[in-house]
């Protein structure tokens, strides 16, 4: 699909997304497009980098993966869902995924148990609101939201299927990973 206004005229579908090779990354939303440019700034690819060193670091030799955008996260209504029939597809900044029976060669198709959206302009209002219901109804255990301009990090536990207040770290603070309790991330390491 050479003219990107057109994949805004109608709902679409994981089979539609996976034809579209106009060399722009997309996400769905519930049927609905949404173009992933601009590229990310400096500051996120830093702090991305330093999150999944990090993340990475710890799981070494464990069962638990993690992998960085660009990568397909699927979201099914039930088992065995088809491409034909699968709405919500994102690629959030970093996702952790401990059930290796979710990941395919396209991604993940399930909810992974972490989900990190670096914040920015562009994607604010998105990763802020739609996607934290999105994580939340489809049981992501830990939702982090990271701000890079406040040097601030929000962690979303799922708690009886809702997620409540979230803890907030800023530099000076150690990160607490609930999923990993010997997990700690300094926070001064994730800015720097």
């Amino acid at each position: 699909m050479s003219n990107l206004a057109v994949k805004f005229d109608r709902k679409y579908t994981y089979a539609d997304y996976k034809k579209w090779e106009d060399g722009e990354r997309w996400e769905l939303i519930y049927g609905e497009a949404y173009n992933m440019s601009p590229a990310p700034t400096r500051t996120h690819q830093i702090i991305s980098g330093n999150l999944f060193f990090l993340i990475k670091g710890y799981l070494e030799d464990k069962k638990c993966q993690v992998y960085a955008a660009p990568f397909d996260v699927r979201f099914v209504d039930r088992a065995n869902q088809s491409d034909e029939d699968i709405e919500t597809v994102v690629q959030p900044d970093i996702v952790v995924i401990c059930d290796e029976n979710k990941l395919d060669d396209a991604g993940c198709k399930g909810s992974p148990d972490i989900v990190i959206e670096i914040l920015s302009l562009s994607t604010y209002k998105r990763d802020k609101f739609e996607k934290f219901y999105l994580y939340e109804k489809y049981g992501v255990k830990e939702y982090w939201i990271v701000y890079p301009g406040e040097k601030i990090v929000e962690i979303y536990k799922l708690t009886d299927g809702r997620y409540g207040e979230p803890d907030v770290y800023g530099i000076g603070d150690n990160i607490t990973v609930g999923l990993f309790p010997d997990l700690n991330i300094d926070c001064n390491d994730v800015f720097k």
